[in-house]
């Protein structure tokens, strides 16, 4: 490409940046903390104070700032009608299913609507059976009012439903009756929160549950949401009144994170405990009248169990076998996981999925249990039989599992995805051994038959090979000047899965794009050990395989760096303040949604102390030191060419505090010497994401990829038209 040419393409960039007005100054401060002995200048600490009237003056100059700009960017009106069109023309899906009584209930999304709406559908599935228990739609005309979870009772007769507002997570459970919609008794308050989140399992008669619940204000405001514990609840009660049942008793830890199972209707539930968000468990047993029964601590390095009905628990164990293995234990659970038996011993090349807050490995459908895998980013699906034996559930190649429900006659139903076909549910049969469509499949008018999908290993900076998926027009030309997105998260075990691309990559890719998912470690793609190596003191490893996937593209032609890059949000937005200041020309653009950039008063916030077991604590002198080496925020150099940035945020945000996103923006505009604009939004209608409206989403998915096709001078109006 000519001089020339790389002008006339800039030319839009140009234009806008040129009619963008300073940032809003926020003066800087003079504190200095001192930490083992290392002074550390803080000069925005005042802006932490969200309720400091000149904190929200900044605030608000700096939202509209940002918004002048975006909305005046060309092509916005085509994106933001081309990416509803799209996103209605998709069809219904179902998720989280659940058999219970003579029903399957299940969150309906309907693209036409704001939020998601509680279901029911017969034993078959079928969606022609579909009523509707709950919708949110109708509670709230706004849209704002989101389903956190919900649980329905065995006999299907009643459902409960954690429900809050603006993506706050903040959730009050409500009681109702499946027949008549009518609730019962008074909602409870504080059961779900993003610190911990919460969770509800019923007592196997459907007389009452065991659920999850934060002390509130019966509490100082500095542990409101945290001591998470187990209440029981019979229906006709007084919640106020309801019993602990798991909690101080056991000396739970302040950030306990408590997920309770029942989902085969057995008569005890399990509660799963992980301390932080770290990957560390212990496990109860609970049983009506009984005191809880611990059956695995930490030591014995279990994340995900699973009770069947005749008592027997299964549970996958990372101790001496970072790829997972599983165990299995009887009644009378003596000595617990520490004297189970092995079931399934490790693989050496499929490591089994990490349980938590997004998964759940292990499902027990009839006498057989699941067993959810991934080598990579692809996911396995296995069944086992009573003695062990091993039937692989059939999958389309490069697939993603997301979801394995059980129904009642002892079939599985599982959500399965590739990149390029949206997602279905397919019924496998134990007495047959076959897999079979469902009706429940979701159809998109979007399609990916002139795109090209491989896989790149990336050399990382100690050798490790970091995997990569590059999604292309087909015949793309290897001349180093492609559009490129490239996208990673790396953090909590959480992996990176093959899923439908949807209708932002279609977006992209009209324009001329390529786009590229990273498999980088923090992940769990290959088991804990992959996870491990990102993680605490590790955790520029993370940096150092993004930066190489980076430069692969680059080596390779793919894209240089003036056309490239990179998207991120929370542990991923940390992932984007890494490369503007570890490697500030590594991208012209970064998009960094709900990040965090000051690591050193993360663990100060609700949500950042539930991190320690991830990130560390400034407490510890060796955390301290890998926090500090790589936080962001603390290593902004006056005087250096940004690339162009895009920070957004949400008001509700229970995950990452907004301040993150304050103090990195105001720290990299005093900073900055190039051209390119630095931006700060921020939502007054959502959180971390979780629970936005559709209205919402849409708003800022066109803000993020208009803000990248002026900059890296792609079309939005080819982008909307495909042509």
């Amino acid at each position: 490409m000519t001089y020339a040419t790389a002008l006339m393409l800039a030319a839009p960039l140009l234009a806008a940046a040129s009619a963008l007005p300073p940032p809003p100054v926020f003066p800087p401060g003079n504190t200095i903390e001192t930490l083992h002995g290392v002074r550390i200048p803080d000069p925005y600490r005042a802006l932490e104070n969200a309720d400091n009237p000149k904190v929200m003056a900044w605030s608000n100059a700096e939202n509209a700032r940002a918004r002048a700009f975006l909305d005046a960017l060309p092509g916005r009106a085509d994106l933001s009608h081309a990416l509803r069109a799209m996103i209605t023309a998709t069809s219904p899906a179902y998720v989280n299913l659940q058999a219970a009584g003579p029903d399957i209930f299940a969150l309906y999304r309907d693209p036409k609507f704001q939020q998601p709406m509680l279901v029911r559908l017969d034993a078959g599935a079928s969606p022609s059976s579909r009523r509707t228990v709950l919708d949110p739609n109708t509670l709230d005309k706004s849209g704002h009012t989101e389903i956190d979870w919900f649980v329905a009772s065995p006999d299907g007769k009643r459902v409960a439903v954690s429900l809050s507002r603006d993506g706050s997570e903040d959730g009050t459970l409500h009681i109702y009756d499946v027949a008549t919609g009518a609730e019962i008794g008074a909602p409870i308050p504080n059961v779900q929160y993003p610190t911990a989140g919460g969770s509800l399992a019923w007592l196997p008669d459907g007389s009452g549950f065991w659920y999850t619940r934060y002390p509130g204000a019966t509490m100082p405001a500095a542990d409101q949401h945290f001591y998470q514990a187990v209440y029981l609840h019979k229906i006709g009660t007084n919640a106020a009144a309801d019993p602990e049942i798991l909690g101080k008793a056991q000396n739970l830890p302040r950030t306990g994170e408590i997920f309770l199972d029942n989902r085969d209707a057995a008569d005890a539930a399990l509660a799963a405990v992980q301390l932080g968000d770290g990957g560390q468990w212990q496990d109860y047993l609970l049983r009506p009248g009984q005191p809880p029964l611990k059956i695995a601590t930490y030591a014995d390095h279990i994340d995900a169990v699973a009770l069947s009905h005749d008592g027997t628990i299964y549970g996958v164990s990372r101790r001496d076998a970072p790829m997972g293995k599983i165990l299995k234990l009887t009644a009378p659970y003596t000595g617990g996981f520490a004297t189970a038996q092995t079931f399934v011993p490790e693989s050496r090349s499929v490591a089994i999925t990490a349980g938590g807050e997004f998964s759940q490995p292990l499902t027990i459908a009839g006498k057989n249990l699941f067993v959810l895998g991934i080598e990579g980013g692809p996911n396995s699906l296995t069944e086992y039989t009573p003695d062990g034996t091993a039937h692989p559930v059939p999958l389309p190649p490069v697939a993603s599992v997301t979801e394995v429900d059980a129904l009642r006659n002892g079939d599985a139903l599982y959500r399965v995805a590739t990149y390029t076909k949206p997602p279905e549910f397919q019924r496998y049969a134990p007495a047959t051994g076959q897999a079979t469509a469902t009706d429940l499949r979701e159809s998109s008018p979007i399609s990916f038959a002139d795109v090209s999908i491989s896989r790149a290993f990336a050399r990382s900076k100690d050798g490790t090979m970091i995997p990569m998926t590059i999604i292309a027009p087909r015949g793309m030309r290897h001349d180093g000047v492609n559009p490129t997105l490239m996208y990673g998260y790396g953090g909590f075990g959480i992996s990176s899965s093959p899923a439908f691309l949807g209708p932002l990559a279609r977006l992209w890719l009209n324009a001329g794009g390529v786009y590229v998912l990273t498999n980088i470690r923090g992940g769990g793609e290959y088991g804990t050990t992959w996870h491990k190596q990102g993680m605490l003191t590790h955790k520029q490893n993370v940096f150092d395989d993004f930066y190489a996937c980076g430069q692969y593209l680059i080596t390779r032609k793919i894209t240089d760096h003036a056309h490239l890059a990179l998207l991120g949000g929370s542990n991923g937005g940390l992932l984007m303040g890494a490369m503007i200041t570890q490697h500030p020309h590594l991208a012209h653009a970064v998009v960094s949604l709900v990040g965090i950039y000051d690591m050193l008063r993360l663990e100060r916030d609700a949500n950042g102390a539930f991190n320690v077991t991830e990130y560390g604590t400034v407490k510890n002198e060796a955390d301290f030191k890998a926090l500090y080496a790589y936080s962001p925020y603390y290593h902004v150099i006056k005087g250096t060419d940004y690339p162009a940035i895009l920070m957004m945020t949400g008001a509700h945000d229970g995950r990452v505090n907004p301040m993150q996103s304050r103090k990195f923006t105001a720290a990299l505009q005093a900073a900055n010497a190039s051209d390119n604009p630095i931006l700060l939004t921020v939502s007054q209608t959502s959180g971390h994401g979780i629970g936005s409206s559709l209205d919402d989403r849409i708003k800022q998915e066109v803000d993020f990829l208009s803000f990248l096709f002026d900059e890296l001078g792609m079309s939005a109006t080819r982008a909307a038209h495909g042509t």
